[in-house]
């Protein structure tokens, strides 16, 4: 089973969400993954995530803010998402089978439910189209520009 990691700076927003929306998209497609989200400082999972997941069907309930230490076996993933600049630039070092990709989006911290909105369907895009080509056996995207177009509501 591939094992993902989606690493942000607080693991509070961006990360949080990525990781519900990995294993949903997953469990869609039929894909059997392992997701993991975590961040270079733990701090909480900030209010508006857990409500414009909601507002979705998914539920950030039981997710904590943690970083690379809490995460089990954390030098030992197939994929790592940075989702921001701050985290591609502290990312550690991972053995040559495990790849990195760099999406990166805008911190929704500070705006409105909207902002909120948009990150989570930019998220939401991106990550589909990398569960869909993992479920196809073709290689994942390797920047946010080159995913194929989804349907982000």
């Amino acid at each position: 089973m591939p094992r993902v990691l989606i690493l942000c700076t607080h693991n509070s927003a961006r990360s949080q969400m990525a990781e519900a929306l990995t294993r949903d998209a997953a469990r869609r497609a039929g894909l059997d993954l392992e997701v993991y989200s975590a961040g270079t400082e733990a701090t909480r999972v900030k209010d508006e995530a857990r409500t414009v997941m909601q507002e979705i069907g998914l539920s950030l309930d039981g997710h904590s803010s943690k970083t690379l230490h809490d995460v089990p076996d954390p030098q030992n993933f197939d994929y790592v998402i940075t989702v921001c600049d701050s985290a591609a630039e502290a990312c550690p070092v991972y053995p040559g089978r495990t790849q990195r990709r760099h999406y990166p989006f805008v911190d929704p911290s500070g705006g409105g439910l909207e902002r909120w909105r948009e990150v989570r369907g930019q998220l939401k895009t991106q990550l589909e189209a990398f569960v869909q080509a993992l479920g196809e056996g073709r290689p994942v995207p390797e920047s946010y520009e080159e995913s194929p177009a989804v349907d982000a509501k």
